[in-house]
């Protein structure tokens, strides 16, 4: 329920004029680096030779790297494509390959200043920088984190059920990844509150974000928070005439684009990987990210979580070590580093149109 709250507009426009990151939030770094360093350390000990695993990588198919480098800029571009179908909603435009680059911005933004929320701050102010519409802008942050959390959950719940089959699963973990599959879906689908209690809803949010304030002792506007309800409820029922059908192509086309350039990656190690063993270190790993969502992009969780999956289930050290880090250089790494070339085309493109033209 708190993060539904904190997910407003309201919220958005406060994460929009956040400060670079100071000193103040050293700790901030010193946790990620803590599970940074253990990620390696739970990497590490899976290469049993490194001679052997720079023998995986001499040996590649340097073609099907190529083909998973094609995944990804499509698994982008799905992305794209859902802020592009989410813009049209309202009758503006938003072309896809801008909307991808937004996206691969949002994410540079998230792994400098604060993780999903910076990032969602980031998308919602380029998407109303792009169409001056805060309504449009609050759903663009909104609704893609919804329907990629539900995609995840499809590919997660796939992977469990995979796992239960073949007697990889104990009850313990059953009942952890049941808890994370719950808490999840709460959080993707609280916004539904805002249609079956809107006054409820607004008096929670509205309280909620007062103590807030009162706390950082900065001012408050109850009339954002309403006019952020209005807007939620607008598009809701927008969704509901029959357009969501877009923007959950987009959404599930950017996961399983993604998935594949991570099966691709396996292809060109020479390695086989079944399609359980896939759903299931690709859903569940990602599961456990969401919900350590102040490291960006799942730093070190994944990769952690990814090596213990395929290793328990049989695929090889020195290939599972390779692949993990082959991919996530792939998917996180290196759209971070050109989201940030993103970042000052999207501002010197938005400061050019600003630029009125000379009269003749």
């Amino acid at each position: 329920m708190f993060k539904v709250a904190l997910i407003t507009r309201n919220r958005m426009e406060n994460l929009e004029t956040q400060s670079p990151p100071n000193k103040k939030k050293f700790w901030q770094y010193l946790i990620i680096l803590v599970v940074l360093g253990l990620a390696v350390n739970l990497l590490l000990p899976q290469i049993s030779d490194l001679t052997r695993s720079w023998q995986v990588v001499k040996q590649m198919t340097w073609w099907l790297v190529g083909l998973a480098v094609t995944a990804e800029v499509f698994s982008y571009l799905s992305y794209g494509y859902c802020l592009h179908a989410i813009v049209s909603l309202h009758g503006k435009k938003l072309a896809t390959p801008k909307g991808a680059l937004i996206a691969m911005a949002a994410t540079s933004v998230g792994l400098v200043a604060g993780g999903w929320f910076a990032a969602t701050g980031s998308l919602f102010s380029s998407v109303r920088r792009e169409t001056n519409d805060g309504t449009i802008a609050t759903m663009a942050g909104i609704l893609p984190t919804m329907l990629l959390n539900l995609s995840i959950e499809v590919i997660a719940v796939l992977g469990i059920i995979y796992l239960a089959i073949i007697g990889k699963l104990t009850s313990s973990q059953l009942i952890q990844y049941a808890i994370f599959l719950l808490l999840l879906t709460i959080s993707t689908f609280g916004y539904l509150l805002v249609l079956v209690w809107p006054k409820q809803t607004y008096r929670l949010i509205n309280a909620v974000l007062w103590r807030w304030s009162r706390i950082r002792k900065k001012p408050y506007n109850p009339q954002k928070t309403h006019d952020m309800i209005n807007n939620v409820i607008l598009s809701w029922k927008e969704l509901a005439r029959g357009n969501w059908h877009k923007p959950m192509l987009g959404a599930f086309a950017n996961i399983l684009f993604d998935m594949l350039a991570m099966f691709m990656i396996f292809q060109a190690a020479n390695y086989h990987i079944p399609i359980g063993v896939l759903f299931a270190s690709y859903g569940i790993p990602y599961l456990l990210a969401k919900m350590a969502f102040i490291f960006p992009g799942g730093i070190g969780v994944v990769e952690a979580s990814m090596a213990a999956i395929q290793t328990s289930l049989g695929v090889p050290d020195e290939i599972s070590v390779v692949a993990i880090l082959g991919y996530r250089l792939l998917c996180f790494w290196i759209p971070t580093l050109l989201g940030f070339v993103a970042m000052g085309y999207l501002s010197r493109a938005n400061n050019n149109q600003k630029v009125p033209l000379p009269q003749e």
